[in-house]
């Protein structure tokens, strides 16, 4: 069972989402799937993991993406693992080089190699250590993302035939032997038109596979259901990747963190910092403003700007507030006397809204214990004491409503010192006539410069773009300011 285990979390890296096909004939087809696709992982119909992967042409074959984590417990067993990976396949899919990094029960490590002739040369790189392998083989070895698609590919849909082909696992760095055999064609349970495959990568277990006729995995299936990978929609998907990453939980810190380059110095010293982000989606907004500016420089590049390294924009004026900015709203219930009478309590003694504002952040930072787990909405964290830190700012905004500081909830990325860039949410309120940014969870006004505001808005429909950019975008450091 420990195996099974192990073979699942290797293998659930091997999936690519479509849309439900029209029915038609499974035949032979000369290309996988080009496009970027999103995937579900559940136990017992209970969501723990997620999975991207990206397919695109490169020189002389295809270039491979994966992303994704996964924590999950069968029976006695537990694992947890979050994987970044790329190869280099052939035109026939066959593996060329490959770039893993993965972390597995809290153990992270670096695997890269390429293939020579008959051989695979491997440099592994694990606690600081690294060591060398070489793996000789006969006939072709392809990488896990190719399983699913190489029976189109090599022959076709036709029932009964199979195949026997011969995997890399990254995980333990073996060459192994995989039977693909073709079912027929079957919906998949949700009644999608398919054509079941099932191959032997688990031992004492069946894994069952759906696919429509372009060869996209609509469904993976290990022990009957037990454990399901499933074709998700980004906009379905984008309320859990968006929670998660707000939350900076064990599941997706991995795939969310955004390292830069070279390192930040001091950043308790900073005032303010150019970075350039690329890989950026050109359908996100450029939110100004909060003490930061922004700039679009093509070919999915943007610059932006904070504190003291913000360009003057003579003639430009700030974006005025609206009712929205004083109102109630979902989780955010300025109107509730409990949420007043904190406000006016907290207002007493107090002469401008620039220190009132300092008074609720403080407050609110000392008030609420710092956890993972979102707190929910400003009364809930306002009786239970806890919260991440979307719970901080909605408490904060709400505060800050009631004693009449017009305020909006942000979200973006802030540095971990020592790491990168993690996802996180603060508020920014209108206070002479301009709008500064306020983290409620570090007691910050205005927050320091390595806050990156990227959305406006609390609602998961507010926060869904970040599965435009998450686990893509890399920064480099422009310039800094001490």
């Amino acid at each position: 069972m420990k195996k099974y285990v192990s073979f699942f979390v290797a293998s659930v890296f091997v999936l690519c989402y479509a849309k439900a096909a029209p029915a038609a004939p499974f035949g032979k087809i000369e290309t996988p799937p080009l496009s970027e696709r999103w995937f579900g992982i559940y136990v017992n119909s209970d969501r723990v993991g997620f999975y991207r992967q990206r397919i695109e042409k490169s020189e002389d074959g295809y270039r491979m993406e994966g992303d994704g984590s996964v924590r999950m417990k069968v029976m006695s067993f537990s694992k947890e693992a979050s994987m970044r990976e790329t190869y280099l396949v052939s035109k026939n899919l066959t593996l060329r080089s490959f770039d893993v990094d993965q972390t597995i029960n809290g153990s992270p490590s670096h695997v890269s190699g390429k293939v020579s002739g008959s051989a695979l040369y491997i440099k592994s790189e694990t606690n600081g250590k690294t060591s060398d392998k070489i793996l000789r083989f006969k006939g072709d070895v392809y990488p896990g993302p190719a399983l699913n698609v190489y029976p189109l590919m090599r022959g076709g849909g036709v029932a009964g035939s199979s195949y026997k082909i011969q995997e890399f696992d990254p995980e333990e760095l073996k060459i192994k032997e995989v039977q693909i055999t073709v079912l027929g064609e079957e919906p998949t349970p949700e009644g999608l038109p398919a054509l079941k495959l099932r191959n032997n990568l688990y031992p004492f277990v069946n894994n069952d596979i759906w696919i429509d006729k372009l060869g996209n995995t609509l469904q993976e299936s290990v022990r009957e259901g037990l454990v399901t990978t499933k074709a998700e929609q980004p906009n379905t998907i984008a309320p859990f990747i968006s929670d998660w990453a707000l939350a900076k939980k064990d599941l997706i810190y991995d795939f969310s963190l955004v390292r830069v380059q070279p390192p930040i110095k001091n950043p308790a010293k900073l005032t303010g910092l150019a970075v350039e982000i690329s890989e950026w989606n050109d359908a996100m907004p450029l939110l100004q403003e909060g003490g930061q500016q922004v700039e679009r420089h093509g070919n999915g590049r943007v610059i932006i700007r904070t504190g003291t390294l913000v360009q003057p924009s003579p003639g430009a004026k700030p974006q005025k507030p609206t009712d929205a900015h004083l109102k109630p709203a979902d989780k955010i219930e300025s109107d509730a006397p409990e949420i007043k009478a904190q406000a006016k309590a907290l207002a007493a003694g107090v002469n401008s809204q620039e220190d009132l504002a300092r008074v609720l952040a403080a407050w609110t930072a000392d008030w609420l214990h710092d956890t993972l787990d979102d707190g929910g909405s400003a009364v809930a964290s306002l009786a239970s004491k806890k919260g991440n830190c979307q719970t901080h700012a909605r408490l904060y905004t709400a505060l800050a409503r009631a004693s009449g500081i017009p305020t909006r909830f942000v979200s973006g990325l802030v540095l971990l010192e020592g790491k990168g860039f993690l996802y996180h949410s603060w508020a920014e309120s209108f206070i002479n006539d301009n709008w500064v940014s306020v983290d409620p969870i570090y007691n910050q006004l205005p927050a320091d410069p390595t806050h990156l505001k990227l959305l406006e808005g609390h609602l998961p429909e507010d926060m869904a773009p970040i599965i435009a950019i998450i686990g893509r975008i890399k920064m480099t450091v422009l310039a800094t300011s001490y």
